[in-house]
């Protein structure tokens, strides 16, 4: 949105010191973190749950919080894992058995949906839900103060000291002014997939023909050690796939089959559905993905009851709320973090979070993705400067919307970073609400100090030094 649509604030007093917009992954560790640091919180969600890619796009399993050698991701990521686990809503992090990251983590979207009300429930958290954004408030300073919301009983201002914008897609960052920067070179962005789950798999019989036939799946698992219960990750099934397209029965621009287990034994989560030169931002492109996308799965499930061995009886368990979006546009902050710093393993002053995801680009234009890696055992950091955009204060961003090149972003999309992300602007928010300072002047020590005791890894593991 140009900044023309952003609105003044009037002087009406604001109820919340922490505005959160944008109920997923990073904004509710946004809210919490905000919370759990003093600050009176407002959480604004467009849907009636919470969630974001892990509930209403149904993206899982959470990939990754190891490094390969040792667990670097904590804090409230961690927690949440820890309490869908006690309830049997997740297996906790398992090897992945694909080979492309060192663990997953697979959770019911079910059991998140309910934990996270009650996680916001305990801090006091204030909810707005079936809320869409309109647009940001603005002071007669240029200051962001707010944003604007349509619900079913009408406009909605909400004030706060701090704002986060946690959509993913910047919507009130854009909104208020900032930079934005979308894409590729080319403005291409990553394609988009619609998430789907089947039940009543036979997973024994999966894990037979993979022993029989191994080098139909990507894995370091040697044939005797496929079994239903290790079988975490599924990526190949070359053959089977190749006689599908070759014969018609699927046109899905993907270049092999892949799915994922969940905490149940008889159900897998399927991610294999592709839809390319899309723009995410606008409505006619999102509709066409959403039809192409629900055409794509059934043309899957009927090749998963035909040609994959298990799955002879499936059934479409789920589809995603939405599409899952890999890529929109993302703020020019005060520091882009860019390729080599995540490759090159680099470390920051004032680094945030950690991540060793590898850059995935999935490619924009078809089939393949394009992978580079870290080295074995390392990690990046994210700074703070990332979640802070030039010029306009009273704000932060937190997700898929930090400030980044379109090859960083790659990395820093996942989920639990993203959780990370938010943890840490919502402690900022917290932190500046309490005194009286804008989110870039908050002390970034205090800042490290604080997310640190609340469980977040900040041990510099990183090479090289930024």
């Amino acid at each position: 949105m140009p900044r023309a649509l952003a609105r003044r604030a009037t002087n009406a007093l604001a109820v919340h010191d922490v505005l959160v917009v944008g109920g997923g992954n990073a904004g509710c560790a946004a809210a919490l973190a905000a919370a759990r640091n003093g600050a009176r919180t407002l959480l604004v969600e467009r849907y009636g749950f919470l969630g974001g890619t892990a509930t209403a796009a149904m993206v899982g399993p959470w990939m990754t919080f190891h490094d390969g050698r040792e667990r670097i991701v904590g804090g409230i990521a961690q927690e949440i894992v820890e309490r869908l686990t006690a309830r049997g809503g997740s297996p906790g992090h398992v090897h992945d058995a694909s080979d492309y990251v060192a663990t997953v983590t697979p959770f019911d979207p079910e059991a998140h949906k309910a934990l996270l009300f009650e996680l916001m429930a305990e801090a006091g958290v204030d909810l707005l839900l079936h809320a869409y954004v309109l647009d940001a408030l603005l002071d007669e300073r240029g200051r962001a103060s707010g944003a604007r919301f349509a619900t079913v009983g009408g406009i909605r201002e909400e004030r706060a000291a701090v704002t986060i914008d946690a959509t993913a897609d910047a919507f009130v960052a854009a909104s208020a002014g900032v930079e934005m920067v979308q894409g590729d070179a080319r403005g291409r962005v990553q394609p988009a997939s619609l998430m789907f789950r089947l039940s009543h798999v036979d997973l024994e019989r999966t894990a037979a023909y993979v022993r029989e036939h191994p080098e139909q799946m990507r894995s370091s698992l040697a044939p005797g050690e496929r079994t239903a219960a290790s079988l975490s990750a599924v990526a190949g099934l070359y053959d089977l796939w190749e006689r599908a397209r070759a014969s018609g029965e699927v046109d899905v621009p993907r270049e092999l089959v892949s799915f994922f287990a969940t905490p149940y034994p008889d159900e897998v989560t399927v991610n294999m559905t592709r839809v390319t030169g899309i723009d995410p931002l606008d409505a006619d492109d999102l509709t066409r993905a959403e039809i192409e996308a629900r055409a794509q799965v059934t043309q899957l499930v009927a090749f998963f009851r035909t040609r994959v061995p298990g799955f002879e009886r499936c059934r479409l368990a789920a589809t995603a709320t939405q599409i899952g979006i890999r890529e929109s546009r993302r703020i020019v902050g005060e520091y882009v973090l860019t390729r080599d710093d995540v490759l090159e393993a680099r470390a920051f002053d004032d680094a945030v979070a950690r991540s060793a995801y590898p850059i995935d680009i999935h490619n924009p234009g078809g089939s393949g993705t394009t992978t580079h890696r870290l080295p074995p055992g390392q990690s990046y950091e994210i700074p703070y400067r990332c979640l802070v955009p030039q010029r306009v204060d009273g704000l932060l961003v937190a997700g898929r919307c930090i400030s980044t090149t379109h090859e960083a972003l790659a990395s820093t999309r996942l989920t639990p970073t993203v959780m990370t992300l938010g943890q840490a602007a919502g402690t900022a928010a917290a932190l500046a609400v309490a005194a009286g300072i804008e989110p870039r002047d908050v002390p970034v020590a205090t800042l490290r100090e604080r997310l640190s005791e609340a469980g977040v890894d900040l041990r510099r593991a990183a090479r090289t030094p930024a």
